[in-house]
């Protein structure tokens, strides 16, 4: 019994840390035999400011319950961002239909160099330090799923050290 009061209270906490914000709100119709049904779509991100971070798409006929499944969908797609310091550990490239996104790790003080979607999804993952350039597309859905992508091609140093089978301190120049 004292185990399921544990989980719980472990589990509150880190349901209020996480942070979330909508990335774009689009009013869809379709053209039925009796006329028009409106709805909404909504792509929104979750994250917690020290590498998990989740994007979610919800669509309802009501604004704030199309939000409400956004974030749900979020919450359940989360992914950790590597960090090193502020910034990721090396370049990539992300790629979803016509959107490509290029993220570049960035010196201290630098700060969020993105736009659109790619800022937002950078700012709720707690990267502080990034320079980004989003090509092609400028659809955020497009974009969201491409900078998604990018950060599930991040390897931390650890990881890179371990596939080589050498020490951090060998892999540094």
């Amino acid at each position: 019994m004292d185990d399921e009061i544990l989980r719980e209270t472990e589990q509150g906490p880190e349901e209020a840390e996480f942070k979330d914000q909508v990335i774009s709100i689009r009013r869809v119709t379709k053209v039925v035999k009796g006329g028009k049904n409106l709805s909404f779509s909504v792509l929104a991100a979750v994250g917690n400011g020290r590498g998990l971070v989740g994007v979610g798409k919800g669509k309802a006929r009501e604004v704030p319950q199309a939000i409400a499944k956004a974030v749900e969908n979020a919450k359940k797609n989360l992914i950790r961002v590597p960090l090193v310091g502020t910034t990721i550990p090396h370049p990539v490239k992300g790629e979803d239909g016509a959107g490509t996104v290029i993220l570049r790790p960035a010196s201290p003080g630098t700060g969020v160099i993105a736009g659109g979607a790619v800022r937002v999804i950078m700012e709720l993952a707690g990267v502080k330090d990034i320079l980004t350039k989003s090509i092609r597309s400028n659809n955020p859905f497009s974009v969201a799923n491409a900078t998604i992508k990018a950060i599930k091609q991040l390897k931390s140093p650890e990881e890179v050290a371990r596939s080589r089978g050498k020490s951090i301190e060998e892999l540094k120049p």
